[in-house]
């Protein structure tokens, strides 16, 4: 399957949300969250005001222009701590494809992008809340060096050294 990856631009916003609400791993077989769950501050946070001053994000899309997965890395601070949240310097990195384009290469090539980009801004690391039953997630970031380095709630955070 072809596709290309380019930075997010403001029409992607809604696609953002639809991929916060795609990142929420739900094992097998158990009952989906409610799509509003988006809403709650915990988690909106993750795209609300996207475009600010840090953020950093691309979007993968296929030769019609159908936008098949997102990767994004946002600052938080102190007082408002993400899931996988490392410190006020440390962006977190949030990541989801649409299911049918899972597992053909094009997560591990946002990643590779995402990397290359916050190494050009000289970050010098970058973190992710992870649940440990998504094991084709766990993987992929195992596979790129993010280390494991605490838990919050039944989610692993992982850190990259870059």
């Amino acid at each position: 399957m072809r596709y290309s990856i380019r930075p997010i631009i403001e029409k992607d916003v809604p696609f953002l949300w639809d991929m916060l609400y795609e990142s929420l791993y739900v094992p097998k077989g158990r009952e989906p969250f409610n799509r509003n769950v988006i809403k709650e501050p915990f988690l909106s946070k993750y795209v609300e005001d996207w475009g600010r001053e840090g953020d950093l994000g691309y979007i993968a899309v296929n030769d019609e222009g159908l936008s098949l997965g997102s990767i994004t890395a946002r600052f938080f601070n102190e007082d408002n701590k993400g899931f996988g949240y490392a410190g006020h310097d440390v962006p977190e990195l949030g990541m989801a494809l649409k299911e049918e384009y899972r597992g053909i290469g094009i997560g591990k090539a946002l990643l590779q992008m995402m990397i290359d980009g916050l190494k050009e801004k000289e970050i010098k690391k970058v973190s992710l809340s992870v649940d440990p039953e998504n094991s084709d997630a766990m993987k992929l970031y195992r596979r790129f060096g993010f280390k494991e380095v605490g838990m919050v709630d039944t989610s692993i955070t992982m850190v990259l050294e870059l």
